[in-house]
This record gives structure tokens, sequence and C-alpha cells, in this order.
């Protein structure tokens, strides 16, 4: 099937600050070749030194949103140096989601599934249509979905997201939800509004303070508890000092509306 001449990813940004980027090999369910996360990867990089963007939306074109990896293309170049190679790029781009001082929004209109899955759940928010379903499914084609492992065992439950990596079967949009690999679920009609309301819910608060909250929410994640309470500790005084907050508990002392 030949290729579309389109850019693999198509970026967009509202007056908001409210940045889409879409995934755009729908011919190919949206797969993951090596030039569409160099595409990722660029705007992902141009989005981290862009201070008016607040919240950046992942979504897709076509019936899927990512199918995960292009397999035509991993099997035609059966080598350790590129299957290495080419799972470092894939990393770089899911860390860098993670990096970006603006939540990261998946808005999941069809089938995510492998390192599709995997995206999903490397995002800060998922807002799933009732139809899409997801898998990581690489065991059945006799490859354990190990690099998607590690974002679903940080946000499912261990047994969960095991459940799903040695069987390599599909959940629905609500089994996702119960999950916690989303955090909302509406009708495909409803998807736009479902996402409308946690990205207004978004940009109504400094981004100075989402910035430094989600920076902390990571770092702490991924250390023991004393440190996690001490950077979290420092994080907020840090965050007190700044001018949004001291307006914000200023309003609330006022009683009034905070002027950001």
């Amino acid at each position: 099937m030949t290729e579309s001449t389109e850019p693999l990813v198509l970026s967009s940004c509202d007056a908001r600050g409210v940045v889409t980027l879409t995934l755009n090999r729908p011919q190919a369910f949206n797969s993951l070749s090596q030039a569409l996360l160099a595409a990722l990867q660029a705007e992902l990089d141009r989005l981290q030194h862009d201070a008016t963007a607040r919240v950046v939306v992942l979504t897709a074109s076509g019936k899927a949103f990512c199918a995960g990896h292009d397999l035509k293309e991993m099997r035609a170049e059966p080598s350790l140096v590129y299957y290495q190679a080419l799972f470092d790029q894939c990393a770089q781009v899911m860390l860098s989601i993670q990096r970006l001082p603006v939540p990261v929004l998946a808005k999941v209109q069809g089938i995510a599934t492998a390192a599709g899955c995997q995206l999903v759940a490397m995002c800060d928010l998922a807002v799933a249509a009732s139809s899409a379903r997801f898998a990581v499914s690489g065991v059945n084609l006799g490859l354990f979905c190990s690099t998607p492992s590690v974002a679903l065992s940080r946000n499912l439950g261990r047994k969960a997201a095991f459940e799903m990596l040695v069987t390599g079967e599909f959940i629905s949009a609500e089994q996702a939800l119960d999950k916690g690999l989303v955090n909302r679920v509406a009708a495909p009609a409803e998807l736009d509004a479902a996402v409308e309301a946690l990205v207004a819910s978004i940009v109504a608060k400094p981004r100075v303070a989402v910035a430094m909250g989600k920076a902390l929410f990571y770092r702490q994640l991924e250390t023991g508890i004393e440190q996690a309470y001490e950077d979290a500790g420092n994080t907020m005084a840090c965050n007190m000092m700044e001018a949004s907050a001291l307006e914000g508990v200023q309003a609330f002392i006022d009683k009034r509306t905070p002027q950001w």
C-alpha cells in the first residue's frame, strides 16, 4: 500500500494553547514506523520549549488509534542492532511525553494495541470512545510486549497488567476504565465533548503549578517514600512562592475568583 504524502503527524493549536497532535498513518492503522516515531519525537521536542502550550491532545486519523510497531518494517531488517535502535527510539518518544511540562491527553477513538496501548498508558490522561479496545498482543506472535509492560505496570494493578501481557487478549473501553488505563469513556459521538471537558478544566489552572506538579508526580513515583515526601515538600514550598499560588490562596481567603 502506498504511503500518503501528507505529514505523518499533524499539529494544530488553538488560542488557549491546546495543541492537538494527530497520528496520520491511517492506511497502516497508525502503526509506529521509524518515520512516524521520528515525526512524533520532533513535535514533542518542539513543544518542550513552547511556553504557550497548555495541554497536548494526542489523537489519530482513521479507525484505529495505533496498532503498535510496524511489523512489516520490523521483519524486513532482522538484526539485533536494528531492533535495539528501534526500541530505544520508541522509548525516547514515550519518555518525552512524560517529560513535557504540560499534560498529555490521549483521545482514543479506536483500537490501541501493543506499543499503541503503551502510548495510551504513557500519556498523563486518556479519554476513550466506548467502541475502543485495548491489547498488548505481542505474545500472540511469540513476542512478549516487554516495553509496553513498563507503562502498563505503572498504570494498572500488577495482576491486571500481567494478565493483559500474558494472554494478549483485548479489553473493552469500560474494562480499561475499571483497570485504570483510561480516565473517562464516552459514546463515540460524545468523545470530543468528553475530551474538551477535561481540557477546559486543565487550562483554567495556572500553567506553572501544573508543570511543577507533573514533574514532581513522576519523580516521586520512582523513589522511596521518604525521599518522595522531601521532594514533594520542596516542590510545594517553591510552588507557594509563585505569584499564581499566592493569588489563588488570597482569592480563597477573600472569597473571590482568582485573577490569573
